[in-house]
């Protein structure tokens, strides 16, 4: 949010610098996060003073050019050389001296340089208006005012306006804020808690009057529930014309274009005031009546930008007798607008339903400055003020007469808040003791009426435009953003307390495992738990019923909480790809939400995402793809540093893997893991294959907690290494060699491992050749040869009996 401090200071009388102002306002809790300069004419017209031309001769060299001598007010006057057919003698002119900046129409900045002109010096510049930004003129140069003295600033000569203008990060809950008097209204009560006392001037509306009653518009409110209170007057006799040059530059100071006087004047006192204004062509309004009403889903609409948009049952219109004219607290209608053509007017001010507004305004895709505002909450109280406040100011600046009585809907008055403070609960929550009378003088500037006072507490009404603060927390936190932060003293006594906290935290193994894959090469990255709908087609396993959806969606791709991390991390794969990185290791600690029979379930994860390269392109190692192998031993390395080393492998049941597998403990799935089927790929656009794998964290956790960490001494008798070069049938797996090996020898086996797979040429159909190393050791002796065979035969026969293995 932009305020301007010129602006603001209309409501509050300060001579506060922008800095000390800016420091007061984030201490208050509207934090200031840049100062812009803003000047009405760009460079301020700095360096440019008000000249008479004493001589006016022909260029000896050009023809259109001409030599003058201009007086700027200095001991000698300047030789300057302009082309403009227009100079003459006992002009007053515009002089753009030495080192002065200008500025094209572009925006591009030159400077004045002394020069020389075809042979001639040259020590400045008349300027022309475009030259100045002072208009689009460029048929000769300036002539001003015969009285105007020489030597005077053009920047006082036109009046520029130079502004300070506060970017203002304002949190969602501060509504009251979102104007120029709603930031004067804090910044009163901040200067106040400082010992300056500052009135808070509010624009009068005693001039407001009926002329007559020519023009009437009946107002009829269908859905009372979402529109609240709804007010409404015609004026009639204006013309539409460009604002005047003051309002132009308020709205340019915050960045807003003007338009014309009447929308101007609009967008002037919501950013005044806070209450958004429409107002209407009244000639378009059919049979001179307003319908606040829903109208049908699938009704088409076009709004001012020209698109046509199909409207939701809930949607809340602004009608009149035949056809929707407005969205209403969004955006208005192309067809009901003020154009060049009219002439007069009904001026809408109204306070809609905050979760209505939200909900149009999200389901359209539509930001505005109306709708910021209505869905977080106005002042419903101030609704008919800024009314007349707007049709003033618009028969200020287009004239007119008000033409009918104000229509004013309001039956069910939205009444104040009744909150009661207790002081030691605002001294517990503080950390300290704040004197009651400062207490109550913060209340008070905050516009919060004190009803009664007792020994323990205050009975306290809070404004209805402060929705934000309905407890008892709410009033303790104005107290102390108002008292200040910084105020309150640190004590010097430390209170600490230490906790007996398992090793197996679910934090502590986070951490220990992210630093692991951090120092493999992996990048941590952390998505959205809000998804969209549609992804629960990509797989058999995700059903749309399970979906928990979204009471109030942000937008359609972001209206269910994920049932899997796959989808979003596969989004941030192909975001980078997309951006020229094809090597990605990333991982994401997060959880899935499922909604079974009423019932809703999360559950925490591990996700692991390998594509493209292991590693970078280096000039002594060729480039290596990652490959299903790789991820395996990224898995297994993980579960080993948990203290899980012992499995079982199961083939996949996930579908959207091509290829993969499971580990398994007991009844309990470990992890997923495998290559993502194409199809599921190419939904992303993305061509390269990628590597998954899914921890199910929860059951990981329980798993590493029944692990019982050991400590043994370093074994002081050498291993023994025996191969063996097995055939074979090719459905044989390593797990099953495995398996037999541990059994047949469970004492003195310490490894097992699969050096060489080798199929083809010279072995029988249907065969294949495994080389398996086995180790050896005794922890008491050094192993004899005899004790080695022994166990080498029987470890061959279990292979041969079970296996139907042959030595090579």
């Amino acid at each position: 949010m932009k305020i301007s401090y010129n602006w603001l200071k209309q409501f509050i009388n300060t001579d506060w610098s922008t800095e000390q102002t800016s420091e007061l306002l984030t201490d208050l809790g509207l934090e200031v996060e840049g100062i812009e300069t803003y000047q009405s004419v760009k460079g301020g017209l700095e360096g440019i003073v008000v000249g008479e031309v004493l001589t006016c001769i022909q260029h000896p060299n050009a023809d259109r050019l001409k030599i003058t001598t201009v007086n700027i007010g200095e001991e000698t006057p300047l030789q300057i050389v302009c082309g403009a057919p227009n100079v003459a003698a006992g002009q007053k002119v515009l002089v753009a001296t030495i080192g002065t900046t200008l500025y094209t129409s572009e925006g591009e900045s030159w400077v004045i340089k002394k020069g020389k002109i075809r042979g001639e010096e040259s020590h400045g510049m008349i300027c022309a208006e475009d030259e100045l930004g002072l208009g689009a003129s460029h048929d000769g140069i300036m002539v001003l005012d015969a009285d105007i003295a020489v030597g005077t600033l053009a920047s006082d000569v036109f009046k520029v306006e130079n502004d300070a203008v506060f970017e203002i990060g304002l949190t969602p809950n501060r509504a009251d804020a979102m104007s120029h008097y709603g930031t004067a209204r804090d910044l009163k009560a901040g200067l106040l808690q400082k010992d300056i006392h500052s009135e808070l001037i509010t624009p009068s509306v005693s001039a407001f009057h009926v002329d007559n009653r020519t023009l009437r518009v009946e107002v009829d409110i269908e859905n009372k529930e979402l529109a609240p209170r709804y007010c409404g007057v015609t004026i009639s006799g204006l013309k539409v014309n460009e604002s005047p040059a003051w309002l132009q530059h308020r709205l340019k100071a915050i960045g807003l274009s003007p338009i014309n006087n009447i929308v101007d004047a609009t967008n002037y006192v919501l950013h005044e005031l806070g209450q958004p204004l429409h107002a209407f062509d009244a000639n378009k309004i059919s049979g001179n009546k307003i319908v606040v009403k829903t109208v049908a889903a699938g009704t088409k609409f076009t709004t001012l930008d020209e698109v046509e948009r199909e409207l939701h049952e809930d949607d809340l219109m602004i009608c009149d007798a035949e056809k929707p004219l407005c969205i209403a607290g969004v955006f208005g209608g192309l067809d009901s607008g003020v154009t060049e053509n009219t002439t007069s007017i009904f001026l809408e001010s109204a306070y809609f339903n905050p979760v209505s507004i939200r909900k149009t305004a999200k389901r359209h895709a539509l930001n505005t400055d109306a709708s910021f505002r209505f869905e977080r909450g106005i002042d419903p109280n101030i609704t008919e003020y800024a009314l007349k406040r707007a049709a003033l100011l618009i028969q200020e600046i287009a004239g007119g007469e008000i033409t009918s009585d104000i229509v004013d809907f309001y039956p069910n008055k939205i009444e104040d808040f009744h909150v009661r403070l207790s002081f030691d609960n605002a001294k517990k929550l503080i950390g300290e003791e704040i004197p009651r009378d400062i207490i109550k003088r913060i209340l008070m500037s905050l516009d919060i009426k004190i009803n009664n006072v007792t020994e323990t507490g205050l009975g306290l009404t809070v404004p209805s435009y402060r929705n934000d603060v309905q407890r008892e927390a709410d009033i303790i936190e104005e107290i102390l953003r108002v008292y200040g932060y910084n105020n309150i003293k640190t004590t010097e006594k430390l209170n600490a307390s230490i906790s007996n906290s398992s090793r197996f935290e679910d934090y502590k193994l986070q951490n220990i495992i992210g630093n692991q894959l951090a120092s493999q090469g992996f990048f941590e990255i952390l998505s959205n738990s809000l998804t969209t709908p549609n992804y629960a087609a990509l797989s058999n396993q995700l059903k749309e019923e399970h979906n928990i959806t979204m009471l109030n969606p942000l937008s359609n791709d972001l209206s269910v909480m994920r049932q899997s991390l796959l989808f979003s991390g596969l989004e941030a794969v192909s975001y980078n790809i997309n951006r020229k990185r094809e090597a990605l290791k990333l991982f994401e600690f997060g959880k899935t939400y499922h909604g079974y029979n009423e019932k809703r379930e999360e559950f925490k994860h591990l996700a692991v995402f390998v594509t493209g390269n292991k590693s970078s392109e280096r000039w002594n190692s060729p480039s290596q793809k990652s490959d299903f192998f790789y991820l395996k031993g990224t898995i297994t390395s993980i579960l080993e540093r948990l203290g899980i080393s012992r499995f079982k492998v199961s083939p996949i049941k996930n579908d959207v893997f091509s290829e993969g597998i499971s580990l398994n403990l007991g009844k309990n799935t470990l992890v997923e893991f495998g290559l993502v089927k194409k199809s599921v790929l190419k939904h992303f656009g993305i061509s390269q294959q990628v590597l998954f794998a899914d921890f199910n964290w929860d059951n990981v956790l329980n798993m590493a907690k029944h692990n019982k960490i050991t400590f043994t001494e370093l074994p002081k008798h050498p291993e023994v290494r025996r191969d063996f070069a097995l055939l074979l049938d090719n459905n044989v797996s390593f797990e099953q060699i495995d398996t037999i090996a541990r059994q047949t020898e469970k004492q003195l086996l310490k490894d097992v491992d699969l050096f060489d797979v080798y199929q083809g040429d010279n072995l029988p159909q249907g065969k294949k050749s495994y080389a398996v190393s086995f180790i050896l050791q005794d922890d008491s002796k050094t192993l004899t040869d005899k004790q080695i065979d022994k166990i080498m035969n029987k470890l061959q026969a279990n292979f041969e009996k079970q296996l139907g293995a042959e030595l090579r």
